[in-house]
């Protein structure tokens, strides 16, 4: 669907609640600037059906930014007509947070409707944040080779999954996620969590990466933090999780790019 000249046209959608989205759009949107054909329109949420209707790709960036039922079927359509939707950390989340005066706990309300099953997950809880190891599933794949177990600190995310998806990185854990609703079940049994995956859907395809934390001083204030006191970068500063970043924005724009002929050494090479 490229347009004259082999001109690409990139959806970023960037925003929703208690993460540095300022950090992540210029972030992603340096990667995408790698890229001199695409042009990027950005929004902080889904209401960009028409632009999606001519769009190449898609990336989005988002925590507890839920489509309208429209706004669902557009994102659907944008993959089944043949779209690449790459869908990072929190776009999967739908968070209610605690009531005034209640216990503190957050809940996970299944209000994605079809988008969850585009997807193929929707975020139920996360145990606190904290270092953990990044396992590869499929070493073989473009996305990952050459990358070995790592560690980053984020929040680990426990998803209820939604049909079949090829999962290249993953992380194990079992225990409780406490100040979730579902958080002293959800993470019990003993599959492992996937962190990254590829999924069919239609003519298109989604590669969800659930890693990418990040959150500024005065992003908690709507929970009553005026300023955490620190600045929260997560992986942002990870080698391994700039260069399978770089390397996902690459397999959405469809071109060939820094890991075809990097192989190995760009696991060193992106930070």
């Amino acid at each position: 669907m490229a347009g004259p000249a082999g001109r690409l046209d990139a959806v970023l959608v960037c925003g929703g609640r208690w993460h540095d989205f300022d950090y992540a759009r210029l972030r992603l949107l340096e990667l995408l600037g790698e890229h001199p054909r695409v042009r990027t329109t950005v929004f902080q949420d889904y209401d960009c059906a028409s632009e999606l209707d001519e769009a190449d790709l898609l990336i989005t960036y988002t925590c507890d930014v839920r489509p309208s039922p429209a706004e669902g079927t557009a994102l659907a359509r944008f993959v089944e007509r043949g779209g690449r939707w790459l869908a990072l950390h929190g776009t999967n989340a739908v968070i209610e947070p605690p009531a005034p005066g209640g216990p503190r706990v957050f809940s996970t309300p299944r209000l994605l409707g079809e988008v969850a099953a585009v997807l193929g997950s929707q975020f139920l809880a996360h145990p606190p944040i904290e270092p953990y190891e990044v396992r590869v599933t499929r070493p073989a794949h473009p996305l990952v080779a050459g990358i070995q177990p790592f560690t980053v600190t984020d929040e680990l995310y426990v998803c209820e999954l939604h049909g079949e998806s090829e999962v290249l990185l993953h992380a194990e854990y079992t225990g409780p996620c406490r100040g979730f609703a579902e958080g002293d079940t959800a993470a019990l049994d003993n599959a492992p969590r996937p962190v990254l995956y590829l999924r069919r859907h239609g003519l298109g395809e989604v590669c969800c990466f659930t890693l990418g934390h990040c959150r500024g001083r005065y992003d908690m204030q709507d929970l009553g933090v005026a300023d955490t006191g620190h600045v929260d970068r997560g992986p942002w500063g990870t080698p391994e999780f700039l260069t399978v970043l770089r390397r996902c924005v690459v397999r959405a724009v469809g071109e060939p790019g820094p890991t075809d002929a990097r192989g190995r050494a760009g696991a060193q090479a992106d930070h």
